[in-house]
């Protein structure tokens, strides 16, 4: 019995280390196995990742295959691509930038000079074509796009600052400035080239400082001052033309109502000499002894005035009236004649 048992013993024994044998075994596998699943997922994981492209706002990404581009992503969100080193990205910024020219001295049109200062704004386009053109040009550089487009805008300005006169760009008269003309002639002047050159679109052109320089300040006030003063002469001329005009209207309608008045006064005279005629026609053929004293009367009054002296004979006309009186005779030579004191003494009766 002890010697059955013992084998029995060692049998089982046996066969209980042969079963542990065996299931160490399958767990080594099966951490192999999962530790293989796992780098495959890590691997693919990461391929994955690496095929991933992601697209922010304002932006676009370039897909090149061993640096040259084959793919333009512009709309945001996941996009993919094949893992690196085949395939890799290069964001670009699409974001509105702004840069200025800077004061320069540049001439106007009528031979002066002026300082001017422009600014543009600017970004690369969401588009294929000019996103390319924006890495080729400046290697997707925007500080290095701002510097050429500085020194695009200088040259621009002073060609177009030399179509306008320096009164179409300052002036106090808002209907005489040409400054919307001016940015939109810039604008219009950038915008192809600037595409076409380096690979971006000009949003606005703008200017945003003017001013004059010492010289050209002391010309255009002395310019100022004579237009002023040849349109200070124009009126004054103008107003001396039409006091003439007016002048002369008021002496032609004073000469032809002259005319009319002495021609009216003329008529009126002629026809009271005509009355007069008459009147002294019938008073003579009614009396004419009292007619001729009238008239001699007449003709003293005419000739005695205040301190008149007159020494004459009596008997001769108009003075017999003096002595013979109406229907009288002459009287005797030597014979006192009576005169009336004021008459006598040569004064006006």
């Amino acid at each position: 019995m002890s010697g059955a048992h013992a084998c029995f013993s060692h049998d089982h024994g046996h066969d209980h280390e042969h079963g542990g044998h065996d299931h160490g075994g399958h767990g080594s596998g099966r951490a192999a196995l999962l530790r293989v699943v796992i780098a495959v997922l890590l691997v693919a994981a990461a391929g994955l990742a690496s095929a991933a492209v992601m697209v922010g706002a304002g932006s676009a990404v370039v897909v090149t295959r061993f640096g040259d581009p084959v793919r333009i992503y512009t709309e945001p969100g996941l996009h993919w691509k094949l893992p690196a080193p085949i395939e890799a990205t290069v964001t670009v910024d699409l974001r509105l930038h702004t840069t200025s020219s800077g004061l320069l001295d540049v001439g106007t049109a009528d031979g002066l000079r002026v300082l001017m200062q422009a600014y543009i704004a600017w970004q690369v386009p969401a588009e294929p074509e000019a996103i390319r053109r924006f890495l080729q040009s400046v290697r997707n550089q925007p500080d290095n796009a701002g510097r050429q487009l500085r020194t695009f805008l200088g040259s621009v300005l002073a060609v177009t600052a030399g179509t306008f006169d320096l009164a179409g760009l300052l002036n106090t008269d808002p209907s005489r400035l040409r400054l919307e003309a001016c940015e939109a002639q810039l604008r219009e002047r950038m915008a192809d080239q600037a595409l076409k050159t380096y690979g971006v679109g000009i949003r606005q052109v703008g200017l945003e400082r003017l001013t004059l320089p010492t010289e050209t300040m002391t010309a255009t006030v002395d310019r100022l001052r004579a237009e002023r003063e040849t349109v200070a002469e124009e009126r004054m001329a103008e107003g001396r033309r039409q006091a003439a005009e007016i002048t002369s209207n008021a002496q032609r309608d004073a000469q032809i109502l002259q005319a009319r008045t002495e021609q009216e006064a003329a008529g009126i005279e002629a026809r009271s000499r005509l009355d007069a005629a008459r009147i002294i026609g019938e008073a003579y053929r009614a009396d004419p002894e009292l007619y001729t004293l009238l008239r001699s009367l007449d003709t003293l009054d005419k000739v005695i005035r205040g301190n008149t002296h007159l020494i004459l004979r009596t008997d001769a006309a108009p003075f017999q009236v003096l002595s013979d009186g109406v229907g009288g005779g002459a009287p005797a030579r030597g014979a006192p004649v009576p005169v009336p004191g004021p008459a006598a003494a040569g004064a006006k009766p």
